[in-house]
């Protein structure tokens, strides 16, 4: 793998690893929390803390089968992996963590239970937010170099990146501190109302959030695995990168897939410079070729000649950058 793509891949493993310790200590707080003070609210957090906890086990599997190197049943390695397993967490977080905690609100809307310990409530959702805070800024952090590398806003980039598991950190963090903030509010209701319906519907909003960040992350992952194209702008990045050459006249046709999280695999048409010999455009083709894989993010590049009048594909204006997708 390049060094550029070590140094991607383990800074995400780095995200994953700070995400795991504190959604596990989290999960352990929230959950004395709730047998404490029986609040519908933390007890969803709680179930939310803990499927966050199983995911990262998920993603951490994902670094590491996604990192393996090409063989002969896989010449592009296993880069793509890493969007199953990612697929196996949104999954988690959507059963485990939405529908316990829709369920267990609906359960609880007849409950008549009084307000009890609400201190603790607070203290641990408090603390929770501390530590949950912690990771959603390392997660920020990462998103933060690599969307500047790629010219985009951090919102932008989190969607579009081809990275899943910094993603879903992003994600999950999100949702726990959005969580934590309605957990506090349905134990605060519960507390100066004496009404419990308001923590029921706590554990419900929490649960539905989840289920929408679910979704979203489900639906990510899915389009990477059924072949995501990069966006406008890296293919117009790489159409430039390959239009720059000095032994390229135009490119007729780009296609660009991601094999893993900034790995990309590449097919092109190229006009070439001059009228030379057929076995000598073969030995130029290769060369160009083996010149395109030196950029870090390009596991393979297959060219072959443009057809003769085909239309060349324009170079955006502004498109100065060569930067490859990530």
């Amino acid at each position: 793998m390049p060094d550029a793509s070590k140094q991607q891949s383990s800074g995400s493993f780095v995200t994953v690893v700070v995400a795991f310790g504190a959604n596990l200590l989290v999960a352990i707080a929230k959950s004395f929390a709730a047998l404490v003070t029986g609040s519908a609210s933390l007890t969803a957090e709680a179930a939310h803390s803990w499927a966050d906890t199983g995911n990262e086990i998920f993603l951490l599997i994902a670094e590491r089968r996604s990192n393996k190197g090409p063989d002969d049943a896989h010449p592009y390695g296993y880069g793509r992996d890493v969007y199953v397993w990612s697929l196996f967490a949104a999954v988690g977080l959507f059963t485990v963590g939405a529908v316990v905690s829709i369920m267990h609100g609906i359960t609880e809307l007849s409950s008549d239970e009084p307000s009890e310990n609400a201190l603790i409530a607070y203290i641990v959702i408090g603390l929770s937010f501390i530590l949950e805070g912690i990771s959603f800024l390392r997660s920020v952090r990462q998103l933060r170099g690599t969307a500047a590398e790629a010219d985009q806003e951090v919102l932008e980039h989190v969607l579009e990146t081809s990275d899943p598991t910094v993603r879903a950190v992003f994600f999950e963090d999100a949702a726990a501190l959005i969580g934590l903030v309605l957990a506090a509010a349905g134990v605060f209701l519960h507390e100066i109302t004496g009404s419990a319906v308001w923590d029921a519907i706590g554990s419900i909003a929490i649960g539905g959030l989840l289920a929408v960040i679910a979704v979203l992350l489900i639906q990510l992952n899915r389009r990477f695995l059924i072949g995501q194209s990069p966006s406008p702008r890296a293919m117009t990045a790489v159409l430039k990168l390959l239009a720059d050459q000095d032994d390229v006249a135009s490119v007729s046709y780009l296609h660009i897939e991601y094999v893993g999280p900034s790995r990309v695999f590449l097919v092109a048409a190229v006009d070439l410079v001059g009228d030379a010999p057929e076995h000598e455009i073969a030995v130029r083709l290769a060369a160009l070729g083996r010149l395109v894989e030196r950029n870090e993010h390009v596991v393979e590049a297959v060219l072959t000649l443009s057809l003769p009048g085909a239309e060349p594909l324009i170079v955006r204006n502004g498109a100065t950058s060569t930067q490859l997708p990530r």
